[in-house]
């Protein structure tokens, strides 16, 4: 077989079964992965904190804009406030090394979720707290975990996160990536940090 089929083969099979989310094969390892998506305030810190502590679970992490209105979005466009778009974090996981329950736990544990449209001083939609759910599995564990952490930690604050469908995801510029990691002293919303 010749390279150029080899590689229209394996291009092929990849981006069927990527577009089937949120579960994914890779073909070179024969593992199952997720995706899961977060929006909680500026996105670097986001991918900086669930890095810091999930990396090890072989997390793999990008960041990027989901939930607006206009196509192919930029940071001076979100950051406008006119594209509705959030600042968000995507995640894809192996359900066997960590599980989406434990993301979302650990999604609430790391941003005030009663703020509409806001993290501590970073403010605007942008900046909301969301979950974007990729199955229906995914939708009902979401809203569990969310009754759970709005009983044992929020009582009497409630939580504002919306949980909806995910759309389409637009990676932020290349330069967004991995900020913290390239930037230790960057900005860091000072929402972000471990709670219980």
């Amino acid at each position: 077989m010749s390279i150029f089929l080899k590689r229209t083969l394996f291009i092929t099979n990849t981006s069927l079964l990527t577009s089937i989310k949120p579960i994914t094969r890779n073909i070179t390892t024969n593992t199952m992965t997720e995706i899961a998506t977060f929006a909680s305030g500026c996105f670097w810190g986001v991918e900086h904190i669930f890095n810091k502590y999930h990396k090890k679970d072989g997390i793999i992490t990008r960041v990027g804009y989901i939930g607006g209105n206009t196509n192919d979005p930029t940071y001076k466009k979100v950051c406008s406030g006119t594209t509705n778009h959030a600042e968000a974090l995507e995640i894809t996981f192996d359900p066997k090394k960590v599980s989406y329950e434990t993301l979302v736990e650990f999604f609430y544990k790391t941003h005030d979720p009663t703020t509409v449209n806001a993290q501590g001083p970073d403010v605007g939609s942008q900046y909301r707290s969301a979950i974007f759910y990729h199955s229906p599995q995914q939708k009902s564990i979401a809203e569990k975990v969310t009754a759970e952490v709005q009983e044992k930690h929020y009582k009497g604050k409630k939580i504002v996160t919306e949980i909806i469908p995910a759309g389409t995801f637009y990676d932020a510029e290349s330069y967004h990536q991995n900020y913290l990691e390239l930037h230790p002293d960057g900005y860091q919303c000072p929402t972000h940090y471990v709670r219980w």
